[in-house]
């Protein structure tokens, strides 16, 4: 029984995280539409800017212990969801932003994260 368990529990665990990172896409593709200086020019870089976003906000949680959320940390979570936002055109091709888009695009990330349901990826 107990590889069974464990079967099932690694399912659910892969199933949450294909199911926030579908919300973190969501999110970001929104978020990119919505901000001015802020651009996705395809289906893979939405891809792989939800998982280089979630990676940084992975590291910014173990490294700093700050949640990279706009409205759930105050200002640093904000800055930093800013800078991440920011950062994240250095890995991903076809995904730019302009420093000032960083920073509406945390803002409008933010509202956006609120209203749809499911923990998102940042």
């Amino acid at each position: 029984m107990a590889n069974f368990n464990d079967a099932r529990a690694e399912g659910v665990g892969l199933i949450h995280f294909l199911i926030r990172l579908v919300v973190g896409a969501v999110v970001l593709a929104v978020t990119a539409a919505l901000t001015p200086g802020f651009s996705i020019s395809g289906f893979w870089p939405l891809i792989l800017g939800a998982i280089v976003l979630a990676a940084l906000d992975f590291v910014a949680v173990k490294f700093l212990g700050v949640n990279a959320t706009p409205f759930g940390r105050g200002i640093t979570g904000f800055i930093l969801a800013a800078v991440i936002i920011y950062i994240t055109q250095f890995f991903v091709a076809g995904y730019s932003v302009t420093l000032l888009g960083a920073v509406i695009g945390a803002l409008v990330y933010g509202i956006i994260d609120a209203i749809i349901p499911g923990k998102s990826i940042m």
